[in-house]
């Protein structure tokens, strides 16, 4: 069971977003709160698998409400949920430790199968945040790509292909059947490439993967 604390300050929002998540036997709202300092608290009460939070609430935001939790409760992954896909947002969510970022206008099964996703150990943007990604790394490819291919050198050639189906978006589980490794071994894996390359969580080393030319097609899919 996917347990799930939701956060957003519009009660009809949270109502819309539980009943989506209803339709889905395997996730559980386990609590909701109204503001990000509230939140953070349920998410220590009640330690779900997933914080699934609004950007804009009051007392706490949702960026800062991430960053907390990302330090007490690293354990738990936080997904963003807004109807803003301004850079600033997506940068400051994805630098925050986010595992996944959805738009509140997006088709309601996007909001099942993100959860899913990131329950699984993966990573999820929505196809529209995934593209202004895209869009903004290619400003400065060149330069990136080079510094992300010093990077991935310092990777060995398995962990270069565990972080070139992290870039894909693939959860531990569908990683482990590609590559003939058991779950707790690709786990062992992540946590070591997220430690030789100095990085936070699995997006940014989905967006490692697609500067260096690991993987194609947009992240997000896969």
């Amino acid at each position: 069971m996917i347990r799930v604390v939701l956060a957003d300050d519009e009660a009809m929002i949270r109502a819309g977003i539980r009943s989506i998540l209803a339709t889905d036997p395997g996730i559980e709202v386990v609590a909701e709160a109204a503001d990000g300092r509230a939140a953070v608290d349920l998410v220590r009460a009640h330690r779900p698998g997933i914080a699934l939070l609004d950007i804009r609430m009051p007392r706490m935001d949702g960026l800062s409400a991430a960053a907390e939790l990302r330090v007490a409760m690293p354990g738990v992954a936080v997904i963003m949920l807004t109807t803003f896909d301004e850079d600033e947002y997506v940068a400051r969510a994805l630098a925050g430790g986010a595992a996944g970022f959805l738009l509140k206008a997006s088709d309601p099964r996007e909001l099942l199968i993100g959860v899913r996703a990131v329950a699984d150990g993966g990573a999820y943007l929505s196809p529209r945040i995934a593209r202004k990604v895209i869009t903004r790394l290619t400003g400065g490819r060149l330069a990136r790509a080079d510094a992300a291919r010093a990077k991935v050198q310092r990777l060995t050639p398995r962990e270069r292909d565990v972080l070139a189906l992290v870039g894909r978006g693939l959860s531990n589980q569908d990683i482990g059947l590609g590559l003939s490794l058991s779950e707790g071994t690709v786990k062992a894996h992540v946590s070591a490439i997220l430690l030789r390359l100095g990085l936070s969580n699995r997006v940014q080393a989905a967006i490692v993967a697609y500067e260096a030319d690991l993987i194609g097609g947009d992240l997000g899919e896969g």
